[in-house]
């Protein structure tokens, strides 16, 4: 599975931005998937994650300001969205798509490179 992410960048304070996540190779073996992300001299947090069958999960910091959503139409491809309002400084870090594969352990198995997120005040 190869996840690549991309919409990240520099937004003012109470600006949006939009997160993509495009997912290829063995995706049938995806079932959640999830944006973390981490700020410098943090640990990597959770913020959002979308089971297989829609359920999702949002860290308290995030709630009714992010949403999290996927496309699973393709046979090829599975897109993976944040949509990320109200933003806050707090919220600047790299962003990471990641997957968990059906059967898998705790851990996400799969993630991709980053995406800089940064918010000014």
């Amino acid at each position: 599975v190869q996840l690549v992410e991309s919409g990240g960048g520099l937004v003012q304070a109470g600006g949006s931005l939009r997160l993509s996540c495009a997912a290829s190779g063995s995706i049938f073996s995806i079932n959640a998937m999830g944006w973390f992300r981490q700020a410098p001299g943090k640990e990597r947090e959770l913020v959002a994650a979308i089971s297989g069958g829609g359920s999702t999960y949002y860290a308290d910091s995030v709630k009714g300001r992010f949403t999290i959503s996927r496309d699973d139409a393709k046979n090829t491809l599975y897109l993976l969205y944040l949509q990320m309002n109200s933003l806050k400084p707090e919220d600047t870090a790299m962003y990471y798509c990641a997957a968990d594969d059906y059967g898998g352990g705790p851990e996400y198995d799969h993630w991709g490179q980053g995406t800089q997120v940064t918010v000014s005040s």
